[in-house]
């Protein structure tokens, strides 16, 4: 859950005083709740992004991010410093500037995400502990384990174009899964950039992680992500939550659809 920044110990603000070159000025990050502390800090050194947690969880989430920018530095931020100081972990990362890529139905964005995506696929997970698919998702499907290192959250806010091509941040929920896992989280949030779940899945059908994967698997993974986010809209007023229900629940339409189709006489 997001923190104030008057919520860090004297002694953390000044740790991050000394390593921006003095006074800062803060702006805080507009989306994610990940890290308890996320904003942009401009000091003498330019613009560095910060993040700090203190919570088991949110510790453990920084901690994986730390690895992931140091495995992936192509497309994750650099990490510039990090320190520990009364129970917080804090983290400098370089500022990512850029707009966030449109998936809209043949937009310019798809195609560096496609060209993203295609590395990433071939990504493995490094060494240590990782979230697992049934820790990260609630739901769990043999065919969801492997070797990946997956981000778990495409979704356009954590996706920046810069001049370098597309970067990704918030690697918080960096998951260990087969390779498909980060395709099928995705379709959600093809569907809410103007696709339809036919159109989404045929554009996933260019990566081949997706065509191997045994439609049953697909079936399954649509269902169950479906009625979680339909059980946390009932229980939720927050309007990603609802959206994500109605966007899982269209693509889970969809294939039991299709599957009834292929069916009929």
């Amino acid at each position: 859950m997001r923190k104030d920044w008057t919520a860090l110990p004297a002694s953390v603000t000044a740790g991050i005083a000394e390593r921006v070159g003095g006074t800062f000025d803060v702006t805080p990050a507009s989306s994610g709740d990940h890290a308890e502390i996320a904003s942009t800090v401009t000091g003498p050194v330019g613009r560095i992004f910060v993040k700090a947690a203190s919570g088991e969880l949110s510790v453990r989430s920084l901690r994986y991010e730390l690895v992931v920018t140091r495995s992936i530095d192509r497309y994750a931020p650099a990490v510039l410093w990090q320190f520990e100081s009364d129970g917080w972990l804090v983290v400098g990362t370089e500022h990512l500037a850029g707009p966030h890529p449109g998936l809209s139905p043949g937009s310019t964005g798809l195609d560096l995400l496609l060209a993203t995506l295609t590395a990433l696929q071939e990504t493995p997970a490094p060494g240590g502990t990782w979230f697992t698919p049934a820790a990260r998702l609630g739901f769990a499907h043999p065919a969801m384990d492997g070797e990946t290192l997956i981000h778990s959250d495409l979704n356009p806010t954590n996706l920046i174009v810069t001049s370098l091509g597309l970067r990704i941040v918030d690697w918080a929920w960096a998951t260990k899964a087969a390779a498909w896992v980060e395709l099928a989280l995705l379709v959600p949030w093809l569907i809410g950039s103007g696709h339809s779940a036919q159109q989404a899945e045929e554009w996933l059908a260019q990566l081949p992680a997706w065509t191997a994967t045994d439609h049953q698997v697909l079936d399954d993974f649509a269902t169950r992500n479906a009625m979680k986010w339909v059980a946390k809209s009932r229980q939720s007023t927050e309007r990603w939550v609802h959206d994500l229900a109605m966007w899982t629940s269209k693509w889970t339409a969809h294939r039991t659809d299709g599957h009834q189709s292929t069916r009929q006489p």
